[in-house]
């Protein structure tokens, strides 16, 4: 009885594929191909580190994830509320993660487009700034509106919100330091200053302890030209 050979899946599958193309050519046009990828990776991380000003990009809506779409209103307090910047790629100091490179790259083949002023938000202290934990990396889409390619590293502290609450604008300043006086004109000891410490005199106890810690944060901001969250989160500068 005749018997039939196995059928190797591998011999079929090489066979298939020198039917395509010469064995000899297979390694150059792999070759290549990683050749174009390294190129394409190059040319990304060039458009990132350099900046490219206030391009804008052209996409197809239909391709879209609406989640991703942010107004510049909606940056502006994220960045206001947590004390982040808002600025050029070129400006972010750390690495740019291969996942962000691949989001890039994934992008510019289904919109048949080469994407251009890459933005980032990010703390200052991983941004590059003229002496001046959680970057999210957009693109501009025009009018004001930008779309979320990725986001990676480590969430922000849960508390971060709160606690720079106190440098989203002089209101809160004021109240924040107009609190911790009165705290502290309560610490006083009654007799410090008399046998028996009356209103008016814990109000003026009060009125100076407000122009101490005032004067120590005027001198700390004015030395270390610290400004309000309102006011920076578009700045180029460090010392802002």
């Amino acid at each position: 009885m005749l018997k039939l050979p196995r059928t190797d899946i591998e011999i079929q599958l090489q066979k298939v594929r020198d039917r395509r193309t010469a064995e000899r050519d297979i390694l150059a046009q792999v070759k290549e191909i990683f050749e174009q990828e390294v190129r394409k990776d190059q040319h990304i991380q060039e458009t990132l580190s350099q900046g490219s000003g206030d391009h804008l990009n052209t996409f197809n809506f239909d391709l879209l994830e609406s989640g991703r779409i942010y107004h510049l209103s909606d940056i502006e307090k994220i960045c206001i509320d947590y004390r982040l910047r808002f600025l050029d790629s070129s400006y972010f100091k750390a690495e740019i993660p291969i996942e962000a490179i691949s989001e890039i790259k994934k992008l510019e083949k289904q919109h048949q487009t080469s994407l251009k002023g890459f933005k980032i938000i990010a703390p200052s202290k991983l941004l590059k700034l003229d002496n001046a934990d959680d970057p999210l990396l957009f693109a501009p889409m025009g009018n004001d509106y930008f779309y979320l390619i990725h986001k990676w590293g480590n969430d922000l502290h849960p508390l971060r919100k709160l606690l720079m609450w106190p440098f989203k604008c002089m209101e809160n300043f004021v109240l924040v330091l107009l609190a911790c006086s009165f705290l502290l004109a309560l610490m006083v000891p009654d007799g410090l200053f008399s046998p028996k410490q009356t209103t008016t005199q814990f109000f003026i106890i009060f009125f100076f302890v407000f122009k101490w810690i005032a004067g120590l944060c005027i001198f700390y901001g004015v030395k270390f030209g610290k400004n309000f969250n309102s006011a920076i989160w578009q700045s180029r500068y460090y010392n802002a």
